[in-house]
């Protein structure tokens, strides 16, 4: 009957050693899970703020493209205005010109 009691000695070591290898392997597992949970809510979060970045860029370019239309009429109306100006100034110096010709004393 020893040989039975160190039989069954042995099974039972071995199923405590293989209980202790699935005990481990599944805490092995928990860490791995919990892990895996811990990247994939950081990667979210970084997600998110990546989205938000992307929204106010938007904004962002949203209002440079604005102010450069506005920017682009203001010079278009002030080269309206200079050309206004220039002409004003032309026709002030001929017509300044044909009254100086006209008084003049004629050579004869």
């Amino acid at each position: 009957m020893y040989q039975a009691a160190d039989l069954f000695r042995g099974i039972e070591d071995r199923v405590r050693a293989t209980e202790m290898r699935a005990d481990a392997a599944e805490r092995a597992q928990f860490d791995i899970i919990g892990t895996t949970e811990r990247k994939l809510r950081e990667a979210s979060k970084a997600l998110e703020e990546a989205q938000k970045r992307i929204v106010t860029q938007q904004d962002q370019l949203a209002a440079l493209e604005f102010r450069a239309q506005v920017a682009e009429t203001e010079a278009r109306d002030a080269r309206q205005t200079l050309a206004q100006v220039e002409d004003a100034i032309r026709r002030r110096l001929l017509l300044t010109s044909e009254q100086a010709d006209s008084q003049s004393p004629a050579v004869a």
